[in-house]
C-alpha cells in the first residue's frame, strides 16, 4: 500500500502540453499544481505561448534556456543552476542557442490551463 509520499520515476513521465520546439513531460498534476520537465533541442525555438493563470517556475538543469517575452526587447538566458519565474498570462517563447539540449524542471501553480499557444506579440515574429 502506498503512503502520502510518492516517487515519480523519469521513465514514467508523460508527454504533455505540446508547444512547437519544446518537449514537455509531466510528472504529476494536482488541482493547483503542475510539475514536470521541458527539453529544448539545440537550435530549437518554441512557439509563442502563455500559461493562463499559472505562475511558472523553472530550474535549469543543463544547457541554456533563452527566453523572449512580451514587453521586453531582446532575451534573457538562464544557465544550469538558475531559477526562472514566468508570471501568469506572460506571452513568451523559449529557445536553445547552444549545441546541446537544455533541460529544465517546471512547477506551475494556479490551476489554469497548463499551456496556451498563441500568435506572436505585435512586432515579433515566429522563427
Amino acid at each position: 500500500m502506498s503512503g502520502p509520499v510518492r516517487v515519480f520515476r523519469v521513465e514514467d513521465l508523460l508527454d504533455a502540453d505540446p508547444t512547437p520546439g519544446m518537449h514537455r513531460r509531466r510528472a504529476f498534476e494536482l488541482e493547483r499544481l503542475w510539475v514536470g520537465q521541458v527539453t529544448t533541442a539545440p537550435g530549437a525555438v518554441s512557439g509563442w505561448h502563455h500559461h493562463d493563470v499559472n505562475e511558472s517556475s523553472l530550474y535549469v538543469v543543463s544547457g541554456i534556456l533563452r527566453l523572449e517575452f512580451e514587453g521586453h526587447e531582446g532575451w534573457l538566458d538562464a544557465r544550469p543552476g538558475d531559477f526562472v519565474h514566468v508570471p501568469a498570462h506572460t506571452v513568451h517563447r523559449e529557445s536553445n542557442p547552444a549545441d546541446e539540449p537544455s533541460l529544465a524542471v517546471i512547477a506551475r501553480a494556479g490551476g489554469g490551463i497548463p499551456t496556451v499557444n498563441v500568435d506572436p506579440p505585435p512586432g515579433r515574429w515566429d522563427g
